[in-house]
């Protein structure tokens, strides 16, 4: 991927915006008098930097600066990324307005820069020292980020209609659930094998009892892209810390989305109903497996002549063609 030229802002926009933010989060007058900036090696969409910060009092700060902008994001991700689902605002408000209040283990947010007339949407959280969840082997941690998923959705699902006032969140309503079929049938269906597209048509047909079920579910705030690449972890002296990253795709859905994202790849079904009993222990596991059905579907109808990068590569039209059979689609 190629990612934008760094630095995508220049130190002397940068500096005064980083200050103003800094004064705010400590409420007292701060300057900065020594900034070093280096790409983070943990970008992916948008431009992402290691901002070394010393400050006037002698104190030192780590921040990662995340230009959600798009100036910020990389050439492929303009192109692969659908339109109607891009907002700088996104992922801004939900620090500010949801994440940073609840002490969940999520990044400080120190603050940001919102302005719809300098085209400025900049994002200062905390570095944490995590690691990805992906490099975790012990299903143990796994099962315990499963457990902090649904403290996460049990805290926020009774603030679910006061968060949409303020945050441009994504919407998973039936009409965002019936998009999806037909985006995989234009980008996949034509250049599959004849019985493959057959079979996903048939799939596309059928799938209003997919969205009959998932409509049905109580919905609450969900990371809209909870894989295990999106998931950093530290062990700590008080326990696991989990710390999701990466939320330009929050949402208004399905608590099960964000576990169906979790639970994605080359698991036994014995190790996904473990992550789902983690989760949830009387979860009904026929909605689990629509909301995996959606959660494939999207990634086959995300962008035509594009592929899903490393972290996330998977065979999704057999996950499709498989998760639709289960389901007697």
């Amino acid at each position: 991927m190629k990612t934008p030229d760094f630095p995508t802002v220049p130190t002397d926009e940068l500096r005064p915006a980083l200050e103003g933010v800094l004064c705010r989060y400590f409420d007292r007058p701060c300057r900065v008098v020594g900034l070093d900036r280096v790409p983070s090696r943990y970008r992916s969409s948008f431009a992402l930097e290691e901002l070394a910060v010393r400050l006037d009092d002698g104190r030192s700060l780590d921040i990662l600066f995340k230009d959600v902008s798009p100036r910020g994001l990389s050439d492929e991700a303009l192109a692969a990324k659908p339109a109607f689902l891009y907002d700088p605002r996104r992922e801004i408000r939900t620090y500010v307005e949801a994440l940073d209040p609840s002490r969940l283990g999520t990044a400080v947010c120190f603050g940001a820069v919102e302005s719809s007339e300098s085209g400025r949407y900049w994002l200062f959280l905390e570095k944490v020292a995590g690691k990805e969840l992906y490099q975790v082997g012990e299903f143990g941690v796994w099962q315990q980020v499963a457990a902090w998923l649904s403290r996460l959705h049990r805290r926020f699902a009774p603030q679910v209609t006061s968060l949409q006032r303020t945050i441009p969140l994504v919407n998973y309503d039936a009409d965002f659930y019936r998009l999806w079929p037909k985006r995989a049938l234009a980008f996949v269906g034509k250049s599959a094998p004849v019985e493959t597209s057959r079979r996903l048509e048939k799939i596309a047909s059928g799938y209003d009892r997919v969205v009959e079920c998932l409509t049905s579910l109580p919905v609450t705030l969900i990371h809209g892209e909870f894989y295990a690449s999106n998931v950093l972890v530290q062990e700590t002296p008080t326990g696991l810390r989990v710390c999701p990253v990466d939320w330009e795709m929050a949402a208004v859905g399905p608590g099960l989305i964000d576990l169906a994202a979790l639970s994605a790849g080359r698991w036994t079904p014995e190790q996904r109903a473990g992550l789902a009993t983690a989760y949830d222990a009387d979860m009904f596991l026929a909605a689990f497996e629509a909301c995996r059905l959606h959660v494939a579907m999207q990634w086959l109808g995300w962008a035509g002549d594009w592929s899903p990068p490393p972290e996330h590569a998977h065979n999704w039209l057999n996950e499709v063609l498989t998760l639709a059979g289960q389901l007697d689609l």
